[in-house]
């Protein structure tokens, strides 16, 4: 179920950093471009999507 092949994987993880207890992310929606955050802590997660200046999503332009 979870061993997918990637080309058919809606999101792809860009980077992934840990400070302290914390884990982020840099998810990519592959069909919309749509750029989001993830943050994950001992204590729970969150997740949010990235903006610009303006407020507009940040869209990753490789996709």
């Amino acid at each position: 179920m979870f061993k997918k092949n990637k080309e058919n994987q809606r999101f792809e993880v860009h980077s992934e950093e840990y400070i302290g207890q914390h884990g982020l992310s840099i998810i990519t929606d592959k069909t919309t471009g749509v750029q989001y955050i993830s943050d994950i802590t001992g204590m729970g997660s969150g997740m949010t999507v990235l903006v610009d200046k303006d407020g507009k999503p940040l869209l990753n332009k490789e996709t």
